[in-house]
């Protein structure tokens, strides 16, 4: 792996070999700031629509509009809980917490998971409560409005689509958006069906085959949250890469203690313990490899111990020694 990349670390210049730990900020996939204007106005459209759903509602006496306008502002709150996440993690370090906010991001896509699942539940069990009554036909009114809903949550998710591969809280509020465009795309098929067989079990259904997809996305979302939680290295590195690249540098005999997690939901931290029998190689060596990691597996925050063979490694098992 060595070679190809030392002829961009050297044509660098010396800016980035001052603060080799700090640069890493600059290459992610799309700062948090710039998320800003899709959270303004995905909260905006939303909670309009809410106001003019649940009026509607009131107005027509349709418990499906309030129903959905109830999830829709489920919604809203996930979109400000995927903000806040983003806002908190901007905060500057201090000395308590310093590494500043940025693990907010993934408690925010934690708990976006977590608010799915129990929008999923809420919409299972109103249809299963649906089968057994058999409910008001869903006129074409409710099947216009929800049509709405379909426009307005794309348009959100849309929003945010660019940002769910690089970023799980991202994901998380794109996810809460697409959800909701499904259920709403769910009431107006329903609705349509209904109206020309009169069939009236479709719209539970249709809700269920909804829920079971939603809890599909979910389950992917809310088990990689947990990971992030419990420092497990981040799904878009392999580990092995990043051992073999160290181990493959001039001088390093072996590497251990190499630990890889997530600080935030875009910014991967590592340390690790380099044995280099040499001596130690200087500090041209320590931004030359902080800025490899940074350039091959995006991982902008390095820490690196350089042992010369004195004790072995507390954290490491003997067999590996």
């Amino acid at each position: 792996m060595g070679h190809g990349h030392h002829a961009h670390h050297h044509g660098r210049g010396d800016g980035a070999h001052d603060h080799a730990h700090d640069h890493g900020h600059l290459h992610h996939p799309a700062p948090p700031a710039s998320w800003d204007r899709a959270f303004a106005i995905g909260i905006a459209l939303n909670l309009a629509y809410v106001v003019a759903e649940a009026s509607a509602g009131l107005w027509t006496g349709s418990v499906a509009l309030l129903a959905d306008a109830g999830h829709n502002l489920s919604d809203v709150l996930g979109l400000a809980v995927a903000w806040g996440g983003a806002a908190l993690a901007r905060r500057a370090p201090s000395k308590r917490f310093t590494y500043g906010l940025k693990g907010s991001t993934i408690l925010a896509a934690l708990a976006n998971a977590l608010l799915l699942l129990l929008a999923i539940g809420a919409i299972a069990l109103e249809a299963v409560q649906r089968f057994g009554e058999a409910a008001p036909v869903p006129g074409l009114t409710v099947s216009a409005v929800a049509a709405v809903g379909i426009a307005i949550n794309g348009l959100t998710a849309w929003l945010f689509a660019r940002g769910r591969k690089g970023d799980v809280n991202i994901r998380g509020a794109y996810l809460h958006m697409l959800a909701d465009a499904m259920v709403s795309a769910g009431v107006v098929l329903a609705g349509i069906a209904i109206w020309l067989t009169g069939i009236g079990w479709i719209d539970p259904a249709v809700s269920l085959v909804i829920a079971a997809l939603i809890f599909w996305q979910t389950w992917g979302l809310l088990r990689e949250t947990v990971e992030m939680s419990l420092a497990a290295v981040p799904r878009a590195i392999d580990y092995d890469r990043v051992s073999a690249a160290l181990a493959a540098l001039p001088g390093v005999t072996q590497v251990h203690d190499l630990h890889i997690w997530p600080m935030s939901t875009t910014e991967p931290v590592l340390t690790a313990h380099l044995l280099m029998p040499a001596g130690h190689p200087g500090d041209a060596f320590l931004a030359r490899t902080q800025d490899l990691l940074h350039h091959d597996f995006g991982i902008g925050h390095t820490t690196l111990q350089i042992e010369t063979g004195g004790s072995p490694c507390a954290l490491e098992p003997a067999a590996a020694v």
